[in-house]
């Protein structure tokens, strides 16, 4: 059976549009249901278009008979493509919002998986599809409870002068854990003056109020001042 599957004919090209139909379909619907800006008629028409991308190299070398044809050279410019479509998903909203990574990648991964089946590599096409519907289902479930018992919090301190950086960083990390340090140019535009970025993430257990984190900030004697970061 899997020996005809494999085979370049009318009825297997028909069986691998409607498993990419169905595959992209299933993996579109749950980020549809997420209201997400791919979905299910995106991820059918990726996994279709990638699908039948795959098959037209074989069609150029099987049927058309053309001679030193590289049947996976078209389908390798979908891998690339597809990274146009992905950028378009992706919106940045503050420090700790960005979203539509996941929906890029799960498109880049139905591409994938419709170059599979259009290639007849139907164990991949599958085995690819169940692992990324568990990723988007089962761990997105697991990532959410694991996040509802913790707090990011951003701050943004200014200090006065590139000597106290070093102190600064140091004095966040030890007392309150932080990461995610960025240096930056002053908010406040004064000349010497340098800006400071974290991350600090608390358990909610803890019950760190931020506008105490932020006023313990401010009375070191070579910062400025520290405000929440968004």
């Amino acid at each position: 059976m899997m020996d005809w599957l494999r085979e370049f004919n009318l009825w297997t090209i028909i069986i691998r549009l409607i498993l990419a139909t169905l595959l992209g379909g299933i993996i579109g619907l749950e980020r549809g249901r997420q209201r997400r800006a791919a979905g299910l008629r995106t991820h059918i028409l990726v996994c279709v278009g990638a699908a039948l991308t795959a098959m037209v190299g074989f069609y150029a070398r099987d049927i058309l008979g053309i001679e030193n044809s590289d049947p996976l050279r078209v389908s390798a410019q979908v891998i690339s493509g597809i990274g146009f479509l992905g950028v378009g998903t992706i919106m940045t909203r503050g420090r700790f919002q960005i979203v539509g990574l996941t929906t890029a990648a799960g498109l880049w991964v139905t591409a994938a998986i419709g170059l599979s089946l259009g290639a007849g590599f139907y164990e991949g096409g599958i085995v690819a599809f169940a692992i990324s519907v568990f990723t988007v289902i089962v761990l997105n479930k697991i990532e959410r409870h694991i996040n509802e018992h913790r707090s990011i919090f951003g701050v943004y301190v200014e200090i006065n002068s590139d000597v106290s950086v070093r102190p600064c960083i140091e004095y966040l990390k030890s007392r309150y854990h932080a990461h995610d340090v960025q240096v930056t140019v002053p908010r406040s535009g004064i000349s010497g003056n340098v800006g400071i970025e974290v991350s600090i993430i608390a358990n909610k257990k803890e019950k760190i109020d931020l506008d105490d984190v932020i006023a313990d900030i401010g009375t070191r004697d070579y910062i400025v001042y520290a405000i929440e970061s968004l």
